[in-house]
């Protein structure tokens, strides 16, 4: 089949990867345009495009749906991967295979923009993938293939969408060879639909006044963006890696927010167990391990962040 690719970020290169060298023909690719990056905003362009550009692969960067119009009357089919923009049925109708979508979650369960960071931050035991045919809705076309994996609790979303991207890679050949036998998706399942939304900066502040449990999936969940942060001595303070302290031995009950350090432990108080920060990035650096940026913080005895 000819094919095309509508995709955005670098959870999409394993397939993409795969599509190039295979049986079928990747023909192009789409993704959106260039953005402003960093402190500087200088334009940058999407991870998919880069990839595109590296490989020899037509690249049509496209804003809205109707951009990809008249470059799809060529195609079998059409791959979309976390693209980003939402297509209308006349789109979706043109190729004459349509669209199908490689998505990170059981659907329909975590339909939506951030299936994996949904899973982590809710506490799921598990991580999925589905491939499925597009239609106009929102993740709510008919299913051809799913995979199920328990999730590594050591898992952030970075980590998890890269283990998903590659174990894709054979979910989408079994959906491609299923399409050219004729093989017809099943109806999505209309009990268990939950909604990823979108992680925004707004919800990205830690609540130290939470179960540990919930503040440690957060900070999880919103690794590499936006990533968890709380404010200390007026500045913000990222925090990229945690665990759960299980052995707090000091007779002072750390109250939420709170800061405890000893030798090469940084813990903060929270409802219940106090959080251990492992990794953070604080205000205007890179990021470091927790304990070393407290030595040079100089922490004192009941300073608090949050």
């Amino acid at each position: 089949m000819r094919l095309a690719v509508a995709a955005t970020p670098e959870v999409a290169f394993p397939a993409l990867d795969f599509l190039r060298g295979a049986q079928h023909s990747l023909i192009r690719v789409f993704t959106t345009p260039d953005k402003p990056v960093g402190r500087g905003r200088v334009m940058m362009p999407s991870p998919v495009a880069t990839w595109a550009e590296t490989n020899g692969i037509e690249c049509i960067k496209v804003g809205k749906a109707i951009d990809m119009a008249d470059s799809l009357a060529d195609i079998d089919c059409v791959v979309t991967i976390a693209f980003g923009i939402l297509l209308p049925q006349e789109i979706l109708d043109i190729p004459s295979h349509g669209f199908i979508n490689l998505h990170f979650s059981l659907l329909p369960s975590w339909r939506g923009a951030a299936p994996v960071q949904r899973a982590i931050e809710n506490g799921d035991d598990h991580l999925g993938i589905s491939v499925f045919a597009l239609d106009a809705g929102m993740d709510t076309g008919p299913i051809y293939r799913q995979s199920s994996f328990p999730l590594d609790q050591k898992m952030r979303s970075k980590e998890a969408l890269e283990f998903l991207g590659e174990k894709g890679v054979e979910l989408l050949s079994q959906t491609l060879e299923d399409i050219s036998k004729n093989i017809l998706p099943t109806a999505q399942r209309t009990i268990g639909v939950s909604l990823a939304r979108k992680l925004s900066k707004e919800e990205s502040s830690i609540d130290w006044s939470m179960r540990v449990e919930a503040i440690e999936r957060k900070i999880a969940a919103f690794f590499p963006n936006p990533i968890a942060r709380t404010i200390f001595r007026g500045e913000v303070l990222k925090i990229t890696r945690s665990t759960i302290c299980s052995d707090f031995g000091s007779e002072h009950q750390l109250s939420p927010g709170e800061f405890f350090v000893e030798k090469e432990r940084v813990l903060v108080g929270t409802s219940e167990t106090p959080l251990e920060l492992i990794e953070v990035i604080p205000q205007g650096k890179s990021e470091m391990r927790a304990s070393d940026w407290a030595r040079g913080a100089r922490i004192t005895i009941g300073e608090r962040c949050g």
